[in-house]
């Protein structure tokens, strides 16, 4: 949403074209009518649940989260505007239950920017598009190389949005009224922003392929739970043995749950880098533990007995107790291993991949919106058999791809890993 920008740059935009403005563009400061009141408590609700059900058009959502503040990824602010309501800012800690709105407006497409990213807290709110226009989606599918909502905005409308409140704790309370006034204008031009991506959409003979994904955004069922989160640690692979991995393991469970009882983010009670460190360094006692400097500071330190009995708990595992270096997956072994256990699988890849490249360039869109990487390694890896064009697209749809998808690279992929088979 509006609160991750992507960090591609590029100087021109494919999408672009030459009429749209040069100079800087004008900062949009104040909603058309105004900052809206926060809607708190269920009589507003019921007005915002009238207004927009007699509204008109598309409705504009966002919400804002407490990432890197608060525990969960749950929803502090919702915004929405539609044409003949107006703009609406709903709290979603007292009003935590949108089912009615949610019916009021369901004739109605929903408007997200990187709506993968807000759909599960909005579903926590029972907010649910029947229909969906992903602005950021679209902008990747007609290849801009920045697609964050400010981007956008001033490259397709030629306006400005502020973006200073971009990574603030939106769970704070009371909300200050310029934080208030940046997430209203974060809905101010969606509508807009979509009506012009969508012309953009036809005028590349793309607008039914991006249909289609929209769709697929919203028919993904939700995230299965990782089986071992803890192997995301960031700088992980420092630790270089099982006893070592078993202390992040540890640790990184603590953590969690002392995030979750206190409503932190992780990060916030112990780094990542704090539990590298400890892995490595196995300290004995409390004053040890201490001298490694994340689990020095006020909250970190609050917890050092249990720090150090999680990893005393490490030291007295036996090794079939301690986690595996690497988890057991259902895919293809990583890359850079395919050379020596199967190396036409290592030529089957090089050519699909160069395949997928090559035609992502020629209909303008990063490749992994083309087609996603680990459809090509799966397909590289263990193609169908027979090897043919049927087979192949067959493959590529239960890989998750989309018709659209598999229109444009079946038959080159099938062609290119026949060839790499017979090493041509």
């Amino acid at each position: 949403m509006s609160n991750v920008l992507n960090s591609k740059t590029g100087d021109q935009d494919p999408g672009s074209s030459p009429e749209r403005p040069t100079g800087e563009a004008p900062l949009l400061r104040e909603p058309r009518e105004g900052l809206p009141p926060v809607v708190g408590d269920a009589a507003r609700l019921e007005q915002v649940v009238e207004a927009f059900g007699a509204g008109r058009g598309p409705v504009a959502v966002d919400a804002e989260r407490a990432s890197g503040y608060r525990y969960g990824q749950r929803a502090y602010l919702v915004q929405l505007r539609r044409a003949g309501a107006g703009t609406a800012l709903i709290d979603p800690i007292p009003c935590d239950d949108l089912t009615e709105l949610n019916a009021a407006i369901a004739d109605a497409e929903m408007v997200l920017h990187a709506a993968h990213q807000d759909l599960p807290c909005l579903t926590e709110l029972h907010l649910r598009p029947a229909r969906l226009f992903d602005t950021e989606l679209a902008g990747r599918l007609l290849g801009y190389q920045r697609v964050g909502l400010g981007a956008m905005v001033e490259r397709v409308l030629g306006m400005r949005l502020a973006k200073e409140h971009s990574a603030v704790d939106w769970s704070v309370r009371p909300l200050p009224e310029d934080w208030l006034r940046y997430a209203a204008l974060d809905v101010e031009v969606l509508v807009e922003l979509r009506d012009a991506l969508e012309e953009e959409l036809a005028a590349a003979g793309k607008l039914e392929w991006a249909r289609e994904e929209f769709a697929a955004v919203l028919a993904a069922p939700p995230k299965e739970p990782r089986p071992d989160p803890w192997r995301r640690t960031s700088g992980i692979h420092r630790v270089r043995n099982q006893r070592g991995l078993g202390v992040v393991r540890e640790l990184w469970s603590e953590r969690d749950r002392i995030a979750c009882e206190r409503d932190l983010s992780p990060g916030r009670v112990v780094p990542d880098a704090g539990i590298v460190e400890a892995a490595l360094a196995m300290p004995r006692t409390a004053q040890d533990l201490a001298a490694i400097k994340p689990f020095g500071v006020r909250l970190a330190r609050r917890y050092i007995p249990v720090w150090i009995k999680a990893i005393n708990r490490v030291r007295d595992m036996s090794v079939a107790e301690l986690p595996r270096p690497s988890a057991p997956g259902d895919g293809p072994p990583p890359v850079n291993r395919w050379a020596d256990r199967d190396p036409v699988a290592a030529r089957r890849l090089e050519a699909a991949r160069s395949v997928v490249s090559s035609i992502a360039e020629r209909v303008t869109m990063p490749t992994e919106n083309l087609l996603q990487p680990d459809a090509v390694r799966r397909l590289a890896w263990a193609p169908p058999r027979p090897l043919d064009e049927a087979a192949v697209a067959q493959h590529l749809r239960g890989n998750n791809a989309r018709e659209w998808q598999v229109g444009l690279t079946t038959v080159a992929l099938t062609e290119a890993l026949q060839k790499a088979e017979k090493g041509v």
